[in-house]
Order: structure tokens, then sequence, then C-alpha cells
């Protein structure tokens, strides 16, 4: 057996591994997060006006926005690292079998991970300004403020009718093709910066996928371990399963009838 074989075969053996230790280690970060008295950090709340965090935010420039957004950040990559980090796993393994015999194999695939999760961290900085904007504007709206469950049952609708788009599809179809998604993505001549961008536009791609599930970690709770792994779960097979394809209509049709249910509840 050749020398490149036998570290191919070493590579594959501590690949998986390490990929499913660095995907628990986030699982149990976000569940002692969630169980710590700093729980409070991953959900809104006044704690940006009370305590030391109160008063950083008073002292620092633009603290009582800057501050949350940090955090807020800091545990969407961590729930990000948890719940997509194993739906991309095809294209990992596929990427660490391409790379095995360079010696830098380890850079370039951290590389990867770094720009996917660089996506889903500048989706979620949106999504947190957007959703402390409507926050802030329950506070001024009275209507807003007593009608809260309605802006639930409108992501849910949201989410519910992305499900039937041609966006969805398209980005749903690049997430379950790896081995042609390489072919298109990846140039050699500088990999260091190719396996960066690799893993950015298959980031992108996952949010245009997933982003409107997503959201609804800001109707159930950003910082929900249950809910995080039942979405994670869904999201997984939607683009892992042979049949996961067929997953994402029966799933945009229960989002949309318990949006409805929603709405009925609360008139």
């Amino acid at each position: 057996m050749g020398v490149a074989a036998t570290a191919g075969m070493r590579t594959r053996s501590w690949f998986l591994p390490i990929a499913g230790l660095l995907t628990a280690t986030a699982w149990l970060a976000l569940f002692l997060w969630e169980e710590s008295p700093y729980g409070r950090y991953l959900d809104h709340g006044s704690w940006t006006e009370i305590g030391l965090a109160g008063a950083i935010c008073r002292a620092v420039p633009a603290g009582a926005v800057a501050l949350p957004l940090l955090l807020y950040v800091g545990g969407w990559l961590l729930m990000t690292a948890a719940m997509m980090l194993p739906t991309t796993l095809p294209l990992l393994q596929r990427f660490q079998r391409l790379v095995e015999a360079r010696p830098e194999r380890g850079q370039l695939i951290a590389l990867l991970i770094a720009g996917y999760l660089a996506a889903w961290a500048g989706f979620g900085a949106a999504a947190h300004l957007v959703d402390a904007a409507l926050h802030a504007a329950a506070l001024q709206a009275g209507w807003l403020a007593a009608h809260g469950p309605l802006i639930g049952a409108a992501v849910l609708m949201t989410a519910g009718l992305f499900q039937f788009s041609r966006l969805k599809y398209r980005c749903l179809d690049k997430c379950r093709t790896p081995l042609s998604f390489l072919a298109q993505h990846w140039h050699g001549p500088r990999p260091r910066r190719s396996s960066f961008r690799l893993g950015l536009d298959h980031g992108v791609f996952c949010v245009g996928c997933c982003w409107a599930i997503m959201l609804l970690m800001f109707v159930v709770g950003t910082g929900n371990v249950g809910w995080m792994l039942a979405l994670g779960a869904v999201m997984a097979l939607e683009k892992n399963a042979p049949w996961g394809r067929y997953l994402s209509q029966p799933l945009g049709g229960t989002l949309i009838a318990a949006a409805g249910l929603l709405v009925a509840a609360n008139l």
C-alpha cells in the first residue's frame, strides 16, 4: 500500500470522529449556556438594562446595539454549528477526500467550515436586527404589543409558503448534490482562498434553502434546545435523505395550517 493511500485512510479514520465531536461540543455548549444564569442572553429581555451587561451597554458607544448583536451572533454560530454542520457532512466528506493528499488539508477543511459559518453569521446578524426592530416597534405600538402571536403566525406563514417556492428547490438541489457543487466551485491554484469561498458559497445556498425554517427559532425561542434538535433533524432529512425533497411541501402545508390555527386562537 502506497504512502498516499495510507495517509488517505488515516484522514478518513479521524475525519468523522472529529466532525462528530465538533457537533456534540456545540450542542453541549448550547445546553450549558441555556441552563446557566446567562441563558437569558440567548433570548430577548431586559438584560441589557440591568447588571454587568447593562453597565457595559451604557459605557460603550452604541453598546445597547453592539453588545446584544455580538452575543446573539455568538449564540447563533453555536446553533448553526449544532444544527447545520451535520447537514453539510456529505460535502465535507467529499472535500476531505479531494484534499487528503495535501499537507495543509486540515487548514483547508477548517477554512471551508469557517466560510460556511460566515454565511450563517451574516444571516443571523440580519435576522437579529430585524427581530430587535420588531420588538422595539412593539414597545411603541400598542397594537403590536397586544397581538404579538400574530407576528409569530406571520413567520409561520412565511416559512410555509417558502417551502413551495422555486428558490427553495433551486437552493435545495445545490445542497443535495455535493459532488457537482465541488466540481463547479472548487478551484485549486489558491487553495486556502478557494476553500473559504467554497464554504461561503455552500453556506449561501444553505441559507437560501433553510432561512425560513431557521426563522422559526425566533418563534419558539432561540435558546430552546429541544426545538433546535427537531428543526435540525428536519433540515438534515430534507437535504440528505434520498426522499428528503418530498418532505418540503408537506412541511410547508403543516406550517401554513399552524399559522392559521394561531391566528384563529388569537382573534
